[in-house]
């Protein structure tokens, strides 16, 4: 259907693609993937057309019609409802039917035979084309995606760019092209809508490009993957999951060929080096040299899911209970979105915030912030300093500023070099971190503000949709922190990958209240496909478990005094704590001197040293818990 042959691209003097080949076959169903910034959506634009190649063709079959969605949609506007814009589909029905009225229109006070028959040929086109039914099938859609049917009628203008996103996505999905080619469909989806999604386009006639990084969307839409890297287009018979096993065979075979072929280089330098000064070598020399230029080097295997370590250091731990919501109510004018509503985040919760669009979930992480006004109680917890991430704060950003100097505005205390290593961590090389922010793309922007968050000290994040516009190494990078960060958090995420790695509860909006499933992601989907499963006992929903009721205590001088002396307290059992801390990690430290390994008596004396040190951590941080569970009572 479409034959990529040779392919060369250059932006200023960089190759973007160079001799790439790519065959699009119908019915296939390709995942394109790659970092940021190495040509993907740059390719769906040459395909459709937009962009001019510097060398080689794009082939396409005569009866080949494309359907493209990209993020460009996001600033259309338009004054007509959104059924209507999603009908634009269907171009022929949609003037037919518009000069059918014109007809009717005309027979009122015009009656002629002629017209007549006009509109019976007029009538009969219309039937063929399928027309009576087009508002239905443009209505279908647009709910599987998430519409209410009293949106239907509302126009494109009301709604915002992610919504109006979708409305193309359904008018793409009506016009039924022989290649549909979308890119980063899911930034706009929510979980039902996304699940919608993946059914329609696995039974898709055409063929479908994508490109996403939710893994979980290309395991179950694609059939064949397509890797953008280092300027070629490197195909994989197989979907993200296949690709990923396939992918470390190469490796191995590819890393097996650099190594031998530098072995290889490293003895043809020390002949030439140790030669070439001997007349009787020249002709010997001259030729390795010649070999030397004219190979073709293998490249070095860059590993894209090496571990990374974070070390994250609050000044003040909080007590048992991060926020405490009673009886909470929040109402948009008729919209009520909570009722009553309890709910508890305990040190330690990393809890995951699902659900449909609509539903309610920004608006509880606002309330949760404490930036959203309520009906009810919202009782922040003792020593509680929370952090928020939302891809608003992008804009926070000062452009000016180069990488490293927006991090140290962050306030962490942190060292430059610190601050460095943690940049390291995301991606960001040396020379990347002196670069401004007004040349950096969305996903670096991205990358940035989250780490502003995570070094922040923060013992309490809020993340919103952290995941959108992150490559699959960037949000590799996210998960490992947010498994390595002891503090606890509550995250809006539709990337059902990101969503199994990191919690240990899931919370969802039903029935105006906040449900609790304590569990993964995964145990949730298995308890919610057996909920959906049992017909004749349906299981109840797991209720939120409560908090233990803390023990009302009226409010007296007596109470207000003891109150004082327990924080008087805490702080001095805080400042043993940070004692004990450096002392442990001096120990350790110690324990790392090599000239210590050779000297038993030393290294003894130092392991009952640490044994003894921790020991006391384990009785003071026993200590600082009850205190703390004490102050939050008072």
């Amino acid at each position: 259907m479409i034959s990529i042959t040779n392919l060369s691209y250059f932006i200023g003097g960089r190759a973007l693609y160079e001799n790439a080949n790519m065959f699009i076959k119908p019915k296939d169903k390709i995942g394109l993937i790659g970092l940021n910034g190495r040509g993907k959506s740059t390719l769906l634009k040459i395909i459709h057309g937009e962009y001019t190649i510097d060398a080689g063709s794009v082939s396409k079959s005569n009866d080949c019609t494309i359907g493209f969605l990209n993020q460009d949609l996001l600033s259309y506007q338009s004054d007509d409802a959104i059924v209507t814009v999603a009908m634009e589909a269907f171009k022929e029905a949609v003037d037919t039917q518009r000069q059918i009225e014109q007809l009717l229109h005309k027979l009122e006070t015009e009656y002629s035979d002629e017209l007549v028959e006009k509109l019976t040929s007029l009538q009969e086109k219309f039937e063929r084309l399928d027309g009576y039914s087009m508002q239905a099938k443009a209505e279908e859609i647009l709910e599987g995606i998430g519409f209410t049917t009293q949106d239907l009628h509302r126009p494109l203008r009301e709604f915002s760019g992610g919504w109006r996103m979708r409305v193309m996505l359904a008018k793409l999905l009506l016009e039924k092209p022989s290649l549909l080619m979308l890119d980063e469909p899911t930034n706009h989806l929510d979980l039902p809508s996304i699940e919608w999604v993946e059914n329609y386009l696995r039974n898709y006639d055409g063929a479908v490009i994508v490109v996403s990084h939710d893994r979980y969307f290309l395991d179950n839409v694609t059939t064949k993957t397509v890797e953008v890297t280092q300027g070629q287009l490197i195909t994989y018979e197989g979907n993200y999951s296949f690709y990923l096993e396939e992918k470390e065979l190469r490796k191995e075979i590819q890393n097996g060929a650099y190594e031998n072929q530098q072995a290889k280089i490293r003895q043809t330098e020390r002949f030439i080096e140790r030669f070439k000064a001997k007349a009787t070598k020249a002709r010997q020399v001259q030729s390795r040299v010649k070999a030397l230029d004219k190979l073709e080097l293998i490249e070095e295997v860059v590993d894209d899911t090496a571990a990374v370590n974070f070390r994250f250091r609050f000044k003040q731990q909080p007590g048992r209970y991060i926020i405490t919501l009673k009886d909470v109510s929040k109402a948009y004018g008729n919209l009520e979105i909570l009722k009553n509503s309890n709910a508890t985040i305990e040190r330690g919760d990393k809890i995951v915030l699902i659900g449909a669009n609509g539903k309610g979930k920004s608006t509880l992480l606002r309330i949760i912030s404490g930036t959203e006004p309520i009906e009810g109680e919202r009782t922040l917890g003792y020593n509680v300093i929370q952090g928020f991430f939302a891809q608003h704060q992008l804009e926070s950003l000062k452009l000016d500023n180069e990488i490293i100097e927006e991090m140290k505005q962050a306030g962490s205390g942190k060292t430059e070099q610190e601050l460095r290593n943690v940049l390291g961590c995301f991606l960001f090389s040396d020379d990347d971190q002196y670069k401004k922010i007004k040349v950096l793309s969305g996903g670096e922007k991205s990358r940035v503000a989250l780490a502003k968050t995570l070094i922040s000290e923060a013992n309490f994040l809020l993340l919103d949709e952290p995941t959108n516009h992150l490559d699959f190494i960037s949000e590799n990078i996210l998960i490992q922190a947010l498994q390595q960060y002891e503090g606890s958090f509550v995250v809006v995420s539709h990337n059902r990958h990101f969503v199994s790695q990191v919690a240990n509860k899931i919370w969802y909006i039903e029935d105006k209240q906040i449900k609790e499933y304590p569990g993964t992601y995964e145990e949730y989907e298995y308890w919610k496909k057996q909920q959906a499963a049992t017909i004749v006992a349906p299981v109840k929903v797991q209720p939120t478990p409560k908090a233990e009721k803390k023990q009302e205590a009226p409010k007296n001088d007596n109470n207000q005094n003891r109150l004082k002396a327990l924080e008087k307290e805490m702080k001095k059992v805080e400042a043993d704590m940070e004692t004990l801390q450096k002392q442990k990690e001096t120990v350790e430290l110690k324990m790392t001197d090599p000239s210590i390994f050779g000297n038993f008596n030393e290294l003894q004396k130092l392991q009952q040293e640490l044994a003894i040190i921790t020991q006391k951590l384990e009785v003071i941080n026993k200590k600082w818990d009850e205190l703390a569970e004490t102050i939050d009572t008072l």
